[in-house]
């Protein structure tokens, strides 16, 4: 059953190639790969496609180049099945790509050229109204130009749409922007970054959670903090709760937060409440670890809520 709101994502697309290696090299070392792979990734196209397998209908709006990149990402999203309406070709400048590295701990490192996802301006999105004030839920990242981001908040908060911003990576979006997110979502560095959390190394899911807690209503709307492999938490004016991640063996964790935060917008836009949404995208999350590669490792609507122990029912 797929969810009866629209998720639209407005984010990156890039392909990512990735070398699989023994450990990480020291600077100015050269060593083999033991693997290699071309798939799509950006963070918008990630959550994209996570949001779409776990049964949300999604738009996505970007931008790729007018190359051989651009078509195998386009065909990898027919594949999946997302409608590529809202996806233009920049004749300027290169498909987004990301150079990753995943070595045998499941760790990665990831350089990114943005290339045709600059080409995502306000303008682009002031074209994408429409479609933004048609959303359950709009969904964007860090990893756009930041006048775009703030824009697309400024579009969501006119229209009533509840407006979800994974600040991913940091960037110095308006204060308003983030007051507007419902929630923002934020890794432990990220979370830091923006005021949010302890300097504590091994600070608990309990005090993340207070730390979340205390960010309610200053910060943003609501808050949520994914925590690797220990799980997430999360904060709103309703409460505050911890979602202990399954114990797994991480075979790469490329994507993986990605996986939670698309998995966590479609079931927000379905209707569940944060609480029940969050303990969701941690099964995601932590099935998401255990295969290779990024939009391929995430797993199916029912294997999710199997995982996490939820009813399959979308709710209005």
């Amino acid at each position: 059953m797929g969810s009866p709101g629209l998720v639209v994502v407005v984010g990156s697309l890039n392909v990512d190639s990735t070398s699989y290696v023994g450990a990480f090299p020291e600077p100015g070392e050269t060593i083999r790969s033991h693997g290699f792979q071309v798939a799509l990734g950006g963070k918008g196209s990630n959550q994209a496609v996570a949001a779409h397998v776990v049964g949300a209908s999604v738009d996505l709006v970007a931008r790729l180049g007018a190359d051989a990149a651009g078509d195998f990402a386009v065909a990898t999203l027919e594949r999946f099945g997302l409608p590529t309406a809202a996806i233009g070709r920049a004749a300027d400048a290169p498909t987004g790509v990301a150079q990753i590295t995943v070595a045998d701990s499941g760790e990665n490192t990831i350089i990114v050229t943005s290339g045709a996802n600059l080409a995502v301006t306000p303008a682009v999105v002031d074209a994408e109204r429409e479609r933004i004030a048609s959303a359950a839920l709009v969904l964007t990242q860090g990893e756009l130009p930041v006048a775009t981001i703030d824009r697309v908040a400024e579009l969501a908060a006119g229209a009533g749409v509840r407006f979800v911003l994974n600040l991913a990576p940091p960037a110095p979006v308006a204060a308003a922007t983030l007051a507007s997110s419902d929630p923002l979502v934020l890794n432990e560095h990220e979370a830091r970054a923006v005021g949010i959390g302890t300097d504590a190394a091994d600070a608990s899911l309990d005090a993340w959670r207070d730390a979340a807690a205390s960010a309610v209503g200053r910060i943003a709307r609501s808050i949520v903090v994914t925590l690797g492999g220990s799980g997430a938490v999360a904060a709103s004016v309703d409460g505050s709760w911890t979602a202990p991640a399954p114990a797994v063996d991480a075979v790469d964790t490329t994507g993986a937060g990605d996986g939670f935060t698309g998995a966590l917008a479609a079931f927000l836009a379905e209707g569940r409440p944060l609480e029940e949404a969050l303990r969701i995208a941690v099964a995601a999350g932590a099935l998401a670890v255990q295969a290779r590669g990024t939009v391929d490792s995430y797993a199916s609507r029912a294997a999710v809520l199997r995982t996490a122990g939820a009813d399959g029912r979308a709710r209005e």
